[in-house]
Parts: C-alpha cells; structure tokens; sequence
C-alpha cells in the first residue's frame, strides 16, 4: 500500500512538471512572435528551436523517466538548445527556468538562486535595449522573477516535507516489521513454555505416578513369577517414557536460558555433568559474548545438552570440555570428550546426531563429527553471529582451568560447581 501511494504521488510530480515546462514554453512563444514586421523566415526560426526542446524533452523526460533524477545527455543538449532560443530572440529567456525543473524542484535554493539570474539577465537585457525603456515590461519582468522565485520555493520545500514525511514512514514501516517479528518470536517461545507446562503436569507426572504403582504393586508378587515379569517390563516402559517426556520438557524450554545467557546456560551444564558423574568437565569461552536470539541460543543449548549427554551415556570419559568461541562474525562450538570413541560412519544414523545436524542446519550453520575407537569424540559446530549486536560480557583471551568441575571465561574468577 505504501509504495502503491509513493508510487502515485511521484506519478503525480512527473505530470505537475512537464505541465509546468509546457506552459512555460507556450507563454514564450507569443513574445517571441509579436512584431509586425515577423517574416515567415523568422517566425520559423523561432518555432523550429522551440519543438526541438520540447521533442528533447518528451524523450529524456517524459518517455524514458528522467523526470526525478535527468540524465547529463537531457541537460547538455536542453541547455544548447535553450542557448540557440535565447540568441534568437531575448523572449526565450524564461525558458531556462523550464529547462533547469528537473534539478532545481529537488533544492529550494538553487531554484531560486537560478531564478533570480534569469530574472536579473532578463531584466538587464530589457534595459538595454535601444530605445526607450519600457516601464510597463520592466515591471512586468520584475514581478514575473518574483513570482517564479516565489512558486519554485513553495514547490522545492513541499517536495523536501513529501521526501522527509516520506522517510518517516519507511523508518515507522519498519519500525513496526521489527515490532511484528519480536511479537512473533516472543509468542512462539511462550507457546513452546507452555507446551512444556502442559507435558510435565499431564504425561510426566502420570508416567511418574504409573511407575510408583507398578513399583508396589512387584512388591507384593512373587520373585520369579510370570506377572512379577511382566510388572517389570511394564515399569522399565514407564520408566523410559519419563524420561523421553522429561527430555521433550527440556527441549521445549530450556531452563538454563530463562535465567541467563547462552555461555552461563553451558557452564551450568558442565558443571552439573562435573557434579553427578565425578567426570571433570569445564566450560572455556573465549571472544567478547555476543547477545543471540532466543530461539538460536535455545537451539545450541540442545545441541550441547545432547553431545554432553552422548558423552556420558556412550563415551565414559575422564574429561569432557565446551568452549565457545566469538569469532567476530562466527560462533564456533566444539564439545570434546576423551572417551572411548566410534567410527562416524558407522554411527551417523544415530538419531541424536541426526537431530543436532538438523537444528544447526536451520541455523545456516555447519556441524561435523571427528572421532575413532578409542581416541575420544569432538563435535565441532559454527553458526553466523549477527552483524550488530550488543556485547553481554568482557573481552576473553587465554582462558585457564584449575578445577575439573569449574566454569572458566577468561577473566572470570574460577568456582566449583554446584
């Protein structure tokens, strides 16, 4: 709607503008034929100059849409053109004015500027002529510059207001774009909340409470008997739905990053990994931190929550480490275990692998596995950082680790988990 109106009022400003520069030629043309003594010779040198410019102009102008910005072609051969009228007759002086539209409707003051030098050429050449002077047509010239220097401002400076209300719109139009994306994203991160509310109160507590029941009810059945058995595969389903439900919980809202950002949401995971195993697993982050969008500081979080969940399901490491590093432009994330390891190609069907590919590729970034029995795993993973984004922590270089369940950044004082 907004560029259909933009598109209209310069429709409108192109036909204002070779109305004016046709009425300014029709007015020339009477002064320039009065004499009684005009020849058909002369009334033709007259006349022929004067429809080669308007001929020019309906080219450049008019036909091919020079109308905003002219090109140097119109202007040199309008210009000679206007030159030749003027040697002829006097009386195409003013036309000038017509001439120079283009360029001089955009800057009030060199509009009147140029009016002003024509209206004063026009009048010195009414003095000088032989003869006579003639009050009534000096007066007449004197009024006629004023005029012209009047009406060229006032249609300059509604040009200037139509061009900066303009641009005010373009600046509320995408104001109101950005407005409209945050309001979507926000929406989409509470939608995803809820969801997870709503899978904790209803299919993990009910696999919970199942799984409590069955517990009892083996208490109460014989060792070895065929229903303690079937008990027990029963109970171990709930229990692995628990734990998938649990997991859904989590990738639908990741708690970590309700509280802080994405570097402190990584230092907590390897702190709490670094707590319940014994493993010695630390965070390094190095770069100035780069504030990220919810959704994709969500998305690496997942990502890392599954590699260090690999690890400590798969991998039985001694040490396990997460570092982020802000490359300016790029995020890389590389998550290294030193456990026994496996042949990537051999394992690439897995869904967790499958499952974090997927989520950085969405994020226009890479991912890749490098691993081998017994060497350990390192995944390595970069995604694009916008181009402008406030920093949300100090400059960090040369991080160093003195505890196997510390959090380390650089300058950042070291502390144990908790």
């Amino acid at each position: 709607m907004a560029l259909q109106q933009a598109w209209t009022r310069e429709r409108w400003k192109a036909m204002g503008q070779h109305a004016f520069f046709a009425i300014v030629l029709a007015l020339s043309m009477p002064s320039a034929l009065a004499g009684a003594d005009m020849t058909t010779g002369a009334a033709l040198s007259r006349i022929g100059p004067t429809v080669g410019l308007a001929l020019w102009y309906v080219y450049w102008i008019a036909l091919r849409g020079g109308a905003d910005r002219p090109p140097l072609t119109y202007l040199v051969g309008a210009l000679a053109g206007w030159a030749v009228m003027a040697v002829v007759d006097p009386a195409f002086l003013p036309v000038a004015v017509a001439v120079l539209s283009p360029y001089w409707l955009r800057r009030a003051w060199w509009s009147a500027g140029g009016v002003l030098v024509l209206g004063a050429v026009w009048w010195w050449q009414s003095l000088t002529t032989d003869g006579p002077v003639d009050v009534r047509a000096l007066t007449g010239c004197v009024l006629g510059t004023a005029v012209g220097v009047t009406i060229t401002c006032y249609v300059a400076t509604l040009d200037h207001e139509s061009h900066k209300r303009q641009r005010l719109l373009d600046e509320l139009t995408a104001t109101q774009a950005e407005r409209a994306a945050a309001e979507r994203q926000a929406g989409i991160l509470a939608e995803r909340q809820r969801l997870a509310r709503e899978v904790h109160d209803t299919l993990t507590q009910g696999f919970a409470s199942i799984a409590m029941l069955l517990d009892a009810a083996r208490a109460d059945l014989p060792p070895d008997s065929p229903a303690a058995r079937r008990v027990e595969q029963a109970m171990r389903t709930a229990r692995d739905n628990l734990v998938e439900s649990r997991r859904l919980v989590q990738a639908l809202r990741p708690a970590p990053l309700d509280r802080t950002h994405l570097a402190d949401a990584v230092r907590e995971l390897t702190a709490r990994l670094a707590e319940e195993t014994g493993t010695e697993a630390y965070t390094v982050v190095t770069g100035r931190p780069v504030a990220l969008p919810p959704s994709t500081e969500g998305e690496l979080l997942r990502v890392v929550q599954e590699a260090l969940t690999n690890a400590r399901r798969h991998a039985r490491p001694v040490s396990v480490s997460a570092t982020l590093s802000y490359l300016g432009d790029v995020l890389a994330i590389d998550i290294q275990d030193d456990g026994t390891g496996f042949a990537p190609a051999a394992r690439h069907t897995g869904i967790g692998l499958i499952t974090m590919r997927e989520r950085i590729i969405a994020l226009d970034g890479t991912f890749a596995v490098e691993s081998a029995p017994g060497e350990g795993t390192t995944i390595a993973v970069t995604v694009p950082l916008p181009a402008e984004s406030p920093s949300t922590g100090p400059s960090v270089s040369e991080p160093a680790v003195s505890e196997p369940s510390a959090t380390v950044s650089g300058n950042d004082r070291m502390a144990p988990a908790s």
